[in-house]
């Protein structure tokens, strides 16, 4: 088993080199098509030769925005290869002011692979392509046919770029699809929203409070016997009112419910288009959307979003890793140990148990534990640990290091025939900030980024290289926030030197693709 486990690795940072393998003995799609070609974020607008040269990883050259104007908000934005880990950058990007329109839920696209031309495909969804580099200012916010929402998104990806590039493409249409259902009821923010859909909430009976006079509550015994205004009941006598609590829902639950099932369509779309195109590996998705006057935040993996206001560092995202979901994850183990394929236990311990040491007392976890104890080892507890390593070390059965995103339908353990798909979750965590609570000046910006950011970097430095550099630029130049997001991009990266790159006080720079948006949120506070 361990040298099983030795080759896992081995061959998993194999397939991130080669971009193509999923760790599971090849991949079975490279002979199909690409759903689509591998590019750099279409709003940088590179031609094919300098996407080529970008992707240096001996020079490492940090790509910018040619014009600021092209992306809402003067958005800042800035990206850099990594040293050499995989042969593309693999992470991916996408910036759009989208529109839900007010359409039955069956004009999404469907999930499952289309033969209609893709040029049609992509004229039918709700925004079409591009959309966000042409609406005006004076439409934005609501129009006659839905609701309109500002979309930033980095993914990050792994094992290939198939995933990511698809999840660039495809996700923010997703949401729109999902937010066209409530589009009604998001414009009435005055009533909260009906439990059932269509049914004005003060107009039912059965609510409490709603009908006066007195009034006897059917009990469950008493509908189960067919009592009169039962289900089944054979007298047509009207239903006495129940008496109960309804939850209040509130709307922007209805945005965070939308986004959540947004990530599950696209994860499930990505299943179904592998059995047609080439859509290698997986990725992590971290989007925020605009909507109303609040931002959503949503985050599938291990990248990370941070609002720096005046002075002040306000996480808005969670990395979701093997040790932050280790509890989850040996929850599952235990409940179907046939995902561990009788080589993974899902209890952890503090390092491997030797057979030497079978019979004695040693620490341990399992999932409903946040502190240790001791137990007595049996030959069950030589198996390899379900989580194992520490920090950036961590993996899920010996392979993957993140344990939400998208995709990675067909990853495997190294050799062997152990899915650990199950493992991963495509639900984003959702944290909402609302923007009209607060005015925000030119400086107070939200910052986005991948791990290759956050592994050298932590949120102190980062705000305080962001605030420092804004500081220091005239508050009118729109050019700052792309600027900032370079230089960002620049101090993670470092200099390349005799012993790598290097970064401040001589520790190791990132040598991992890099994506970063800067996003000022005084435009917020201007939307109508």
């Amino acid at each position: 088993m361990l040298t099983r486990v030795k080759s896992a690795v081995a061959g998993f940072m194999g397939g991130i080199m080669s971009g193509g393998s999923s760790g599971g003995g090849g991949n079975p799609g490279a002979e199909m098509p690409l759903k689509f070609p591998y590019m750099r974020p279409e709003f940088l607008g590179l031609s094919p030769d300098e996407i080529e040269c970008s992707a240096d990883h001996i020079a490492r050259p940090i790509l910018i925005l040619k014009e600021t104007r092209r992306l809402p908000w003067a958005t800042g934005y800035a990206e850099v290869i990594n040293a050499g880990k995989s042969a593309l950058n693999e992470d991916q990007a996408c910036c759009e002011v989208v529109v839900a329109r007010k359409r039955p839920m069956s004009y999404c696209p469907p999930s499952t692979p289309s033969k209609t031309p893709t040029a049609k495909r992509r004229n039918s969804l709700p925004n079409g392509e591009g959309l966000g580099l042409r609406m005006e200012h004076s439409k934005l916010g609501e129009d006659a046919e839905g609701l309109v929402f500002h979309y930033w998104a980095l993914f990050d990806g792994h094992a290939g770029s198939g995933a990511a590039v698809v999840a660039a493409r495809l996700l923010q249409h997703h949401i729109a699809c999902q937010l066209q259902a409530v589009i009604e009821i998001l414009r009435n923010l005055a009533s909260p929203p009906p439990t059932v859909m269509g049914e004005e909430p003060d107009m039912n009976p059965y609510l409490q409070g709603n009908t006066p006079g007195p009034h006897r509550a059917l009990t469950r015994a008493a509908s189960l016997r067919g009592a009169t205004g039962a289900p089944g009941s054979p007298c047509s006598t009207p239903p006495p009112p129940r008496f109960f609590t309804e939850k209040k829902i509130q709307h922007e639950s209805l945005v965070i419910g939308a986004i959540e099932n947004a990530f599950k369509e696209m994860d499930a779309q990505i299943e179904r288009e592998k059995q047609v195109y080439n859509v290698t590996g997986g990725c992590t998705a971290l989007t925020v959307v605009y909507l109303l006057g609040k931002l959503y935040v949503g985050n599938a993996g291990d990248s990370r979003a941070i609002i720096i206001r005046n002075n002040e560092i306000i996480p808005v995202s969670t990395e979701f890793t093997p040790e932050s979901e280790r509890q989850r994850l040996q929850f599952l183990g235990f409940m179907q140990p046939h995902l561990l394929g009788n080589e993974f236990t899902h209890l952890e311990f503090p390092r491997r148990v030797q057979r030497k040491e079978v019979g004695k007392r040693m620490l341990y976890r399992d999932f409903t534990m946040n502190g240790w104890a001791y137990k007595t080892i049996e030959d069950e507890d030589l198996k390899f640990p379900l989580i194992y390593g520490e920090g950036k070390k961590a993996r899920v059965l010996a392979t993957i290091g993140v344990t939400r995103g998208l995709g990675d339908h067909d990853l495997k353990v190294h050799d062997s025939n152990i899915y650990i798909k199950p493992f991963l979750s495509c639900c984003p965590e959702v944290k909402v900030y609302n923007l009209t609570q607060y005015e925000h000046g030119a400086d107070d910006v939200l910052v986005m980024g991948t791990d290759g950011l956050w592994d050298v970097l932590s949120n102190q430095e980062v705000a305080e290289a962001v605030t420092t550099f804004l500081a220091n630029c005239d508050p009118d130049d729109l050019h700052r926030y792309t600027m900032a997001a370079q230089d960002l991009v620049m101090r993670a990266r470092g200099v390349l030197r005799d012993r790598g790159w290097r970064i401040t006080n001589e520790r190791l720079g990132s040598g991992d693709d890099i994506s970063v948006f800067i996003i000022p949120l005084m435009y917020g506070n201007r939307q109508p």
